[in-house]
Formats: structure tokens, sequence, C-alpha cells
């Protein structure tokens, strides 16, 4: 089994900035693809930004500019640095992560039990 624990996030004033975190522990040979996605109240998931093993990255056009994903190979650990946040980025925000458990393993997606972000004067 995987776990995926977040932290960061809370309230933060409009153009603030905050920095979410994500591990992964458990039963890990190899983590290819890592992720950040949001759901705001009343509307569907929504991919945020991505990250491959080889640590090619992409964006959602609504935060391309303000946030950076980046990760931790060595910590099985996945960030998103938020920047000139807006009251609209107020959401749920959750990582995931593609895992094989061992060398012969398929993958598996692991979800983060989500953290809050707020943004708001």
């Amino acid at each position: 089994q995987v776990q995926l624990v977040e932290s960061g996030g809370g309230l933060v004033q409009p153009g603030g900035s905050s920095r979410l975190s994500c591990a992964a522990s458990g039963t890990i040979f190899r983590i290819n693809n890592m992720a950040w996605h949001r759901q705001a109240p009343g509307r569907e998931r929504e991919m945020v930004a991505f990250v491959t093993s080889g640590g090619v990255t992409n964006y959602a056009d609504s935060v391309k500019g303000r946030f950076t994903i980046s990760r931790d190979n060595a910590k099985n650990t996945v960030y998103l640095q938020m920047n000139s946040l807006r009251p609209d980025d107020t959401a749920v925000y959750y990582c995931n992560a593609a895992v094989s458990s061992g060398r012969f393993s398929g993958t598996r997606t692991y979800w983060g039990q989500g953290t809050q972000v707020t943004v708001s004067s």
C-alpha cells in the first residue's frame, strides 16, 4: 500500500503565496507522474499541474505563470508553489501519484486526502 500525505494550504490573502507538499510513503519501487488537482465547491475536480518522473511539467491555463510544480525523487515528494493567488483559486487541493510497487508490478494511482486553500481578505 501507498499513502500520500499533503501539507500546507490554509487561509491566504489575494496576491499572496502558499506552498503545498505531498509525500508518498509505503511500498514504492517507482513513481511515474505526480500531479496536483483541485476541486472548488459546486465544481468538478480539475487538474492543476503534473510533473513526469523526468521533470517534464504541464499546467492548466488558469495557473500558468503563477504556479510551479516540482518534485524531489529522493524524498518521493511533490510540491506546488502558488504565487499571485486569487479568490478563484480557493479549493481543496489533492495530489496524486502513479506508483509501481515492484519491478514487475503494474502502475496504480493513489490520491492524497486533500488540503484546503482559501484565498480571501
